[in-house]
């Protein structure tokens, strides 16, 4: 994923909009009695270990296929309705890779709905290794990709044995998101989330629509810090501040500062500008320790930095919210 901060003129423009959206009142959590929200680290834990167990889920790759393979049959086992999308995917560098988005849907009938993705592919290289010997290596993808599919796989666990949801909701799990150009080439425009970009433009359903969209990337390590990043408070800044403010009530503050972050291209963005749904990005993500934890794009990048406390804040917070709805 490109975690550059880029387009000055829109930074102007979201900056302009951040001072005006505090202006506006903020959406109180919801004070109707919600059902009994369990969510397990533990669960999610052994989810993010079990496709770590894979290798580098590459495009193209025996561990990718493996892992996708165990991923649907996951989510089918937890009562979704599950589908793929599959298609040829471009890449950058003139090559053709299969994608395969995996969209598991809850009450698939019902109108409203809130969508929740991550990616599951991981980075071909580890282009922030300092060590110019390990940057041809392929990223193992702990935290950054198996993390965020982890805590959506608990929550659609957890979805599948309660009958009181009030929406319907969709759990996309992107492919060929972290193929972007690596630090030594030079840029070309959305060569990232791939996968995210041709749902946008693709969706599984005609005329698809969510109320908004909560992407969750990055969301494993100790002390994690998510921030208000910029895109997500441009275009869904309602969904921000619920989530937010939930996290807040459910007294996990420490994880979710609010506060402005970075501008972060990620798979919301896509979602936001060509499928027209706000969506979010909880990102850990914190400008004043040098941007992203410590083994982003490494070959450190592995189960050592999974901690279960950060999993349940994110996935007790993300359940909360769609209950609240």
């Amino acid at each position: 994923m490109n975690k550059k901060i880029f387009l000055y003129t829109l930074l102007c423009l979201l900056i302009f909009s951040a001072c005006q959206s505090n202006k506006k009142s903020k959406p109180s959590i919801s004070t109707q009695p919600l059902p009994k929200i369990e969510f397990s680290a533990d669960s999610a834990y052994r989810y993010i270990a079990e496709q770590v167990a894979f290798g580098p889920r590459t495009p193209g790759s025996k561990a990718h296929q493996d892992c996708g393979d165990y991923l649907y049959t996951k989510m089918q086992s937890f009562g979704a309705q599950v589908q793929e999308q599959k298609a040829d995917i471009t890449t950058w560098d003139g090559k053709t890779f299969p994608m395969r988005n995996i969209i598991a849907s809850y009450l698939p009938e019902k109108q409203e709905r809130v969508l929740l993705f991550a990616h599951w592919d991981c980075r071909p290289w580890s282009d922030m290794e300092s060590d110019a010997k390990e940057r041809m290596k392929a990223v193992l993808g702990a935290n950054d990709g198996a993390s965020g599919v982890g805590v959506l796989m608990e929550i659609a666990r957890q979805l599948g044995k309660q009958n009181q949801l009030p929406i319907g909701v969709d759990i996309i799990f992107f492919d060929l998101e972290d193929y972007g150009v690596p630090d030594w080439e030079r840029d070309v425009k959305n060569s990232w989330c791939l996968g995210s970009q041709y749902w946008a433009k693709h969706p599984h359903k005609s005329a698809y629509n969510a109320r908004y969209g909560i992407l969750l990337d990055m969301v494993g390590t100790k002390n994690a810090c998510f921030m208000w990043e910029l895109f997500s408070k441009h275009y869904a800044s309602q969904a921000l501040y619920k989530v937010w403010n939930q996290a807040q009530a459910l007294g996990y503050g420490q994880y979710f500062i609010q506060g402005d972050g970075g501008v972060l291209t990620d798979d919301h963005l896509y979602i936001n500008t060509l499928a027209g749904i706000p969506s979010i990005d909880i990102i850990d993500y914190d400008e004043s320790r040098g941007g992203f934890f410590e083994g982003w794009h490494t070959q450190h990048d592995d189960m050592r930095n999974i901690d279960k406390a950060t999993l349940q804040a994110v996935g007790h917070t993300v359940l909360s919210v769609l209950y609240s709805e």
